[in-house]
């Protein structure tokens, strides 16, 4: 593919304001907090820190630091594409205007999206589950019928929230953020004044330390997830102020502030509890699932620890609707593209939501729920394992669209070979890398909870939901002729508002 000159590029880089969606009404601390929200911190680092510990004890901060290294890399690729073409779109027309249709298709939509609705799935869950448990439901708790209409109810309201417009999106967000900050912000600090198990260590960050790469890469891999879900707040750059910089800003400044919060809390937890095998231990298989509610009662007493339940649910939640806004303006792109149905480009003339997608991701999510929880829990858990290949996928594909993108201007200047080549080169080898080591993971029948012939259920998942994405592009390449063909359409041609 040849490279565009200056002019075709500012030409084909020009935002496509005319969407629909109400421009200017984020800024960059509303923009962070769209992006904190959907990696669902709190939920997060209580579902990760203790799998993490069980595999390279108390250097977990270490995986955390060195799973952070190809994320802010990454990062650095998303500021930089959205700064050449701020659409609401991201990664599906960064990669059509790098690699083409086909891969823009299937690695930046169709992988995308998919990796949502099953996020989605997860997070209403641990929310049903959460909140169940804090009404002092728990015989309700324990029920996958009373969590799944639970679940359902909790996607109804994010979804008249997500309807409604993303100011009131991004105002809920602040309260929600900040429940969850301020949580473990308190869990931290009551953790270290404490009387600890261990004195903390500078040691804790050295990653040559870890006894073999095998634990490492699996460490960095369980790490990879619970950094997933920033990108998400630039989906929101057509509605951003000045969003050909301040989202990109924003990517990388959430980055750092998840970095900063996710080894403030390891420390403090494994200071507090150690690596040991019994009772709190963080080395105890019987507390990995949720390490915060295991130390939530002895650190912060127990009218407090219902605090720290409370900051999870709400984080489950947060990340739920802030899933809800990006994926249906990935929709909503794709649609204005031509690479959807004009349907998924309707946006509603009061909210100036994409309210058609809003209502039909909100329902599949609600439905795909429903269908993984009556064929079985296990097989909703390895849906949910599997998203980390998909997440590496679409990293590194959009890594690399950036290097590519833009290889005619890397030598312009030493800032562009830099931030626009060499860095952007080095996060899309990484999350490769470990897309290839999540595969041969994965392809271990013991890996997760199910398998089929002697092959990992989580392995076949993941590479059948890439296999299927193929197979679905060949049906609609031949109806999107004009996508397949030009690889972009004019957007105001497709641009439907609602009645």
């Amino acid at each position: 593919m040849p490279n565009p000159t200056d002019a075709e590029a500012r030409t084909e880089s020009a935002p496509a304001r005319d969407k629909g969606l109400r421009g200017g009404v984020v800024g960059l601390l509303a923009s962070v907090t769209l992006g904190l929200s959907c990696v669902a911190p709190a939920y997060s680092i209580a579902v990760t820190l203790g799998f993490v510990t069980l595999t390279v004890g108390q250097l977990a901060p270490a995986a955390l630091l060195l799973g952070f290294v190809p994320i802010l890399l990454t990062a650095f690729a998303f500021r930089e594409l959205n700064r050449e073409m701020p659409d609401c779109g991201t990664t599906f027309v960064w990669t059509t205007r790098a690699f083409g249709p086909l891969t823009g298709w299937l690695a930046g939509g169709w992988v995308v999206q998919i990796a949502t609705f099953i996020a989605m799935t997860a997070l209403s869950q641990v929310g049903a589950t959460y909140l169940l448990q804090l009404l002092g439901l728990h015989a309700l708790a324990d029920s996958s019928t009373a969590v799944a209409i639970t679940a359902v109810v909790l996607l109804a309201a994010v979804t008249s929230i997500a309807y409604r417009g993303l100011h009131l999106a991004a105002s809920v967000q602040y309260v929600l953020l900040g429940l969850q900050l301020a949580a473990l912000l308190g869990f931290g600090a009551a953790a270290f004044a404490r009387h600890g198990a261990v004195t903390p260590s500078l040691s804790w960050l050295n990653p040559f330390a870890v006894d073999g790469f095998g634990p490492l890469a699996e460490a960095v891999m369980l790490c990879l997830f619970i950094y997933w879900g920033w990108d998400a707040l630039i989906t929101a750059n057509e509605e951003t102020r000045d969003g050909e910089r301040v989202a990109g800003q924003a990517a990388v400044i959430s980055t750092l502030v998840l970095l900063g919060t996710y080894l403030f809390t390891a420390f403090a937890a494994i200071s507090f509890a150690g690596t040991g095998t019994g009772g709190t231990g963080l080395g105890n298989p019987d507390n990995a699932a949720d390490v915060l509610s295991t130390l939530a009662p002895p650190v912060l007493g127990t009218a407090l620890a219902k605090v720290m339940q409370l900051a999870v649910c709400v984080s489950a939640v947060s990340a739920l609707l802030t899933s809800l806004v990006g994926s249906s303006r990935g929709t909503l792109s794709m649609a204005t593209h031509g690479a959807l149905p004009a349907a998924f480009a309707r946006v509603h003339p009061r909210h100036r939501t994409p309210g058609f997608g809003t209502v039909f991701i909100g329902a599949t999510a609600a439905c795909l729920l429903v269908v993984l929880t009556l064929v079985s829990t296990d097989f909703l858990g390895d849906a949910i394992l599997c998203i980390g290949l998909l997440i590496a996928c679409y990293y590194g594909t959009t890594a690399l669209a950036c290097v590519w993108y833009f290889r005619g201007r890397l030598r312009d200047s030493p800032r562009d070979l830099l931030l626009r080549g060499v860095l952007p080169l080095l996060g899309g080898l990484m999350m490769l890398a470990a897309f290839a080591r999540s595969a041969h993971d994965m392809y271990d029948p013991a890996y997760g909870s199910t398998s089929f012939h002697g092959i990992g259920g989580v392995f076949l998942l993941g590479a059948g939901t890439i296999v299927t994405g193929v197979l679905a592009l060949t049906v609609v390449r031949t109806r999107f002729h004009r996508f397949f063909r030009d690889g972009r359409t004019t957007v105001a041609e497709l641009t439907i508002t609602e009645d």
